[in-house]
Formats: C-alpha cells, sequence, structure tokens
C-alpha cells in the first residue's frame, strides 16, 4: 500500500490550510517545511527590493536553511509539496526541501497557493532539485480557498497507483 506525505511551506496559513485538506483527501501524513529562521512581515515585504524574501528570489541559487528533515522520508511513495506562488515559482525553501531529500523513485507532486499567479517556471525550477530518478507531475494552483471536491477531483486525475 502506498504511503502519502503532504509537505508544505505556508507564512500566512493559506497555504497551510490547503494542505491540510489535501491530506484529508489523499489520506497522507502532514509535513510543516520550517525556515530555520521564521519570516517576518518585513522579511516578506515584497514591495521593498531589500526584504529578506525578494533577496532570495532575485538569487536562484538563494537556499534558506530550513528546520528539520522528514523522518524515515523512505517509507513514502508519494510526496506532495506545497507552497505559495512567489515572484511566479515557489519561493527557494523549496529547493532547499527538495534537495535535502532523496526522491528517487518517488512521485512528487507539486502544488501551489496564489490569488491569482500563475505556476509559471516553477516545474523547471524545482524538478531540477531532485534526480533523474523522481517522478515529476507538473505543479497545480489553487485558490487558498479551493475545497474538498476540487482537489479530490485533480487527484483522481493524477491517477495515481494506489
Amino acid at each position: 500500500m502506498s504511503r502519502t506525505l503532504v509537505a508544505y511551506f505556508s507564512c500566512s496559513g493559506i497555504t497551510e490550510k490547503l494542505a491540510r485538506t489535501l491530506a484529508e483527501v489523499v489520506g497522507g501524513e502532514l509535513y510543516r517545511i520550517e525556515p530555520a529562521v521564521p519570516y517576518t512581515d518585513a522579511d516578506l515585504n515584497w514591495h521593498n527590493p531589500q526584504s529578506r524574501s525578494s533577496l532570495e528570489m532575485r538569487d536562484k541559487t538563494s537556499r534558506p536553511a530550513i528546520s528539520g528533515r522528514v523522518a524515515d522520508m523512505e517509507q513514502y511513495d508519494t510526496v506532495y509539496v506545497g507552497f505559495p506562488i512567489w515572484w511566479y515559482v515557489a519561493p527557494t525553501i523549496i529547493n532547499t526541501f527538495l534537495e535535502s531529500h532523496d526522491f528517487s523513485g518517488k512521485t512528487v507532486i507539486p502544488f501551489a497557493t496564489s490569488g491569482s499567479s500563475g505556476v509559471g517556471e516553477t516545474d523547471r525550477w524545482l524538478h531540477s532539485s531532485c534526480s533523474a530518478q523522481t517522478r515529476w507531475r507538473p505543479a497545480r494552483r489553487f485558490p487558498g480557498n479551493a475545497g474538498v471536491a476540487e482537489l479530490r477531483e485533480w487527484v483522481d486525475g493524477l491517477k495515481l497507483e494506489r
């Protein structure tokens, strides 16, 4: 039987809410991706070109440190990875998370929250942080208020092995 993890990064709680709903839909375990140094409101001020998030997102090699790792990652076959869209892509802390684990032989499915921005080049930037043996699925953006029915339809459409 397949084991599923729903890992997510959330600063405002919107992605966390969606991740919790998704975990219920797929029967998966939750894991919060925590930055080693939490983001403050000033860090997240995208209007300020010198804010922490602005600086990280301008530097595609930026890898903000994370606090902790998923224990026993090898037990999971499918890993959903959730995040808010920042500057039309995933925050670089998601690359840190992906590069901190071996996803060889696993299916990785990114999902994002955004009020209006699409996923942009998220797949290109994230997929390269995983091994060539990772089964990658295209990222999907959801509004923060996506419900069980919308998530279930998406998951069913993925046609994953159970």
